[in-house]
């Protein structure tokens, strides 16, 4: 089969399409012919070695797809050969689905939700997991309440968004520019900032709250954003760190949350459900359930082809996705 090869972290330009032996399942795996997998700021940082998990190398890169059982090992009872699913791959272990086919865990994969296709279905886990375990989780994000969701236009902001509106906050989204806005306007935020043109964006936050302040902030930026974040967050607020997309990561006087006795709280979503499986089963049963009856539904910013993964990581670079890039299969 083909696949995607990373041999040394550094520049993912590197990265080449090789050929590999067809995987076999083993006891309690799947094998999946993959149809679509999605492109992510997070794995082009793994490529690069700069994300907080290296796999050994060398590695096949790609965390999450959608696609076809053709074949299950012995022990496994929840899916069939024709089943279409939905899952990802170990990549902090070296294994990832940037390749034809992939075989790994029963408990990776689950059928695709009646009203996805696979380019749905292979954006979805890793993004809405972030949103709903920071927003209901850690957040503790109330219905009626000022949710400031930023880089609302990456894929882990648009699903903020979209779980926040879902439990009845109040939404205000911010992002870099006026045409990525208008896609998170019509995804249901109630307000848009872009900090490019209003980088002291604490006093319309403010305005926007009835003159308190944001009481739970999602932010996947830090930087200059983060530093700004302290200054709208209502009195108990909730910040919560998702990522530092910007570059730099950032501090906070503790004067601040003091003051305002707000909390700053980090957001690991694998490592929540790693550290609390009975949480991290619930969490997916609840997200599951609302993209089964139609309320989720990722954006897909574009479809490429296969061999096109170093063009979709160069666009993510330059800050040009909306959503999520989809990789249709081979």
């Amino acid at each position: 089969m083909k696949a995607w090869r990373c041999h040394e972290f550094g520049d993912y330009h590197d990265l080449r399409i090789e050929e590999l032996p067809d995987p076999e399942p083993g006891p309690g795996e799947v094998l999946v012919d993959i149809r679509a997998s999605s492109v992510t700021f997070v794995e082009m940082l793994m490529c690069q070695g700069k994300y907080q998990l290296k796999p050994p190398l060398p590695f096949t890169p790609g965390g999450e797809c959608a696609g076809d059982v053709i074949a299950v090992g012995e022990g496994v009872t929840s899916l069939k050969p024709g089943d279409r699913v939905m899952g990802g791959g170990a990549i902090g272990q070296g294994v990832g689905i940037y390749s034809e086919r992939f075989a790994g865990p029963e408990a990776n994969f689950r059928p695709l939700p009646a009203s996805f296709g696979y380019k749905e279905g292979a954006s979805f886990t890793s993004a809405y997991i972030t949103a709903y375990v920071g927003l209901v989780v850690r957040g503790q994000l109330q219905a009626g309440e000022t949710l400031l969701v930023h880089g609302a236009a990456g894929g882990v902001g648009l699903a903020a968004v979209e779980i926040g509106k879902l439990i009845g906050a109040t939404v205000i989204a911010t992002g870099g520019s006026d045409e990525k806005l208008a896609v998170v306007k019509q995804r249901g935020a109630d307000h848009v900032i872009n900090y490019n043109t209003l980088p002291r964006f604490r006093d319309l936050v403010k305005e926007i709250a009835g003159g308190t302040g944001a009481d739970v902030i999602y932010d996947p930026v830090g930087g200059d954003v983060f530093d700004e974040s302290t200054r709208c967050i209502n009195i108990f607020g909730r910040l919560l760190i998702i990522g530092f997309t910007s570059g730099r990561i950032p501090s906070v006087p503790v004067n601040l949350p003091l003051i305002k006795q707000f909390a700053v709280i980090g957001v690991r979503a694998g490592e929540y459900g790693r550290q609390n499986p009975e949480g991290g089963r619930k969490a997916r049963a609840e997200l599951f359930k609302w993209a089964d009856e139609g309320r989720l539904t990722p954006h897909v910013h574009k479809l490429m082809p296969f061999d096109g993964l170093i063009d979709a990581f160069d666009e993510i670079a330059g800050r040009k996705v909306v959503g999520r890039i989809v990789l249709e299969g081979t």
